[in-house]
């Protein structure tokens, strides 16, 4: 697929909003599409369409009485990024590079959708990570240089 027809197959899951943060959309609207890789953008869509079959969240999560807006891709104003760059700590995580987000499954938990995917890891056109030990699914496309098809890791 190109793409064009991958971003056109993902509008049928996600809103551009739940995939970027709050600022990078008001600032660049439907245009923060550029900012999303391709390796991404196309494992999302299988990870949904074809594996997880169920509806993700992203940003706009809403638990404990908190929305969630810096799920998908963080910019500079982001308040995670900002706070480890007050700290003189590098922050190179997949966020700021538009290849990661953290999802919410819905009916399964982490753990379920992390077995899932291993399960089906086969299906996946690129290496993937997900971060283990955590309530949240993170995917993300960094190749970890493993030679293997995913990488479980501990941030």
């Amino acid at each position: 697929m190109t793409r064009s027809e991958i971003i056109t197959e993902l509008k049928n899951y996600f809103a551009l909003p739940d995939l970027v943060c709050p600022d990078t959309f008001k600032t660049f609207g439907l245009k923060a599409w550029q900012f999303l890789r391709t390796d991404y953008l196309n494992t999302l869509l299988i990870v949904r369409r074809d594996i997880l079959k169920s509806p993700m969240i992203c940003n706009n999560y809403l638990t404990a009485g908190k929305t969630y807006t810096q799920r998908g891709l963080r910019c500079n104003l982001c308040e995670i990024v900002k706070e480890k760059s007050a700290q003189g700590k590098i922050y190179l995580s997949a966020h700021l590079t538009g290849c990661a987000g953290d999802f919410n499954v819905v009916g399964m938990t982490s753990v379920q959708a992390r077995h899932l995917i291993i399960d089906n890891i086969d299906k996946l056109p690129y290496p993937i990570r997900m971060e283990n030990g955590v309530t949240w699914l993170h995917l993300d496309t960094y190749d970890s240089g493993n030679n293997q098809p995913y990488k479980l890791f501990t941030a």
